[in-house]
């Protein structure tokens, strides 16, 4: 019996040592490229073409210069590209609660129909709306709609850029909400109609209160797509000073001499803002892919 036993406590351990020996190679694996630009950030010129890219920096070969000069650039870029992305995520995230709210609590005619121009609106890529867009936008001409607010009008380019995340971002915020809501109590909401509330009252007291899992949920998810885009950006901003952190990013491309240290410091520094909200919002996260409420 014991030999038997010390057999199987033996496989045991070494199959555990073998996951665990996985799992390490496999985060090494995935972690390298970041370790691999962020010693680059801290490498001087010199000492990013004497070292090997994974290679800590030599003691005389550490600098923060690539920092400062990447920060200073993007700088603009990263406010111009708050200006837009938070209110639109914000926006596409409520209107995503409204819209599913209305599709799973509410009985009406045609109700699956518009569901399922919600679900087209999810696989409508970018490319496919630039032309119409533009042209939609030309025609609405926000710069002069807003003249008479002078530093709205400015920013006409951002308008445009956070009513479009905004609109394009519906359709699948809709989605997740309708699936999150499929799951809520359904004897709770109808306690609430029996007592007399009425649909908009038990939206916002019942199920607004207990969406918030799947808003953490619909706000990473909308804001990291809405701050690394560069397509529509490109298409919509044609003012330099209105430039989103995505455009100001590759401006860090050098000409003539690649700066790769303050490329990389540029890069992690236009991550940040989505890793934050990540930080912020990771519980509810984990709440909302559950499905718990």
């Amino acid at each position: 019996m014991s030999s038997n036993s010390g057999s199987w406590s033996e496989s045991v351990n070494l199959r555990r040592v073998s996951v665990y020996g996985v799992l390490v190679v496999m985060v090494a694996f995935y972690l390298a490229p970041l370790e691999t630009g962020l010693m680059t950030a801290f490498k001087t010129q010199n000492a990013f073409f004497s070292t090997t890219p994974f290679a800590p920096p030599p003691a005389d070969g550490v600098t923060v210069q690539p920092w400062a000069a990447a920060l200073d650039r993007l700088g603009p870029g990263v406010v111009n590209s708050l200006l837009f992305a938070v209110p639109a995520t914000m926006l596409s995230a409520l209107f995503g609660s409204m819209a599913a709210y209305g599709m799973t609590n509410l009985n009406w005619k045609y109700q699956v129909g518009v569901l399922s121009l919600f679900v087209a609106g999810v696989f409508i890529p970018y490319q496919s709306v630039l032309v119409p867009l533009t042209r939609f936008w030309s025609m609405v001409d926000v710069a002069s709609l807003l003249a008479f607010i002078p530093p709205l009008a400015d920013r006409a380019g951002l308008i445009e850029l956070g009513v479009t995340h905004a609109a394009y971002g519906i359709p699948i915020c809709t989605v997740l909400f309708r699936g999150y809501y499929l799951s809520l109590d359904d004897e709770m909401l109808e306690a609430a109609r029996l007592d007399g509330a009425s649909p908009a009252r038990i939206y916002r007291k019942i199920v607004l209160p207990l969406s918030k899992p799947m808003f953490a949920v619909t706000l990473i998810y909308q804001f990291t797509n809405i701050w690394n885009d560069l397509l529509f950006a490109l298409v919509l901003v044609s003012d330099p000073s209105n430039a989103p952190v995505t455009i100001a990013l590759n401006t860090l491309k050098g000409s003539m001499v690649q700066q790769y240290n303050v490329q990389m410091a540029g890069a992690f520094i236009a991550a940040l803002p989505t890793l934050v909200i990540y930080v912020l919002f990771g519980e509810q996260f984990a709440k909302g892919v559950a499905g718990e409420t």
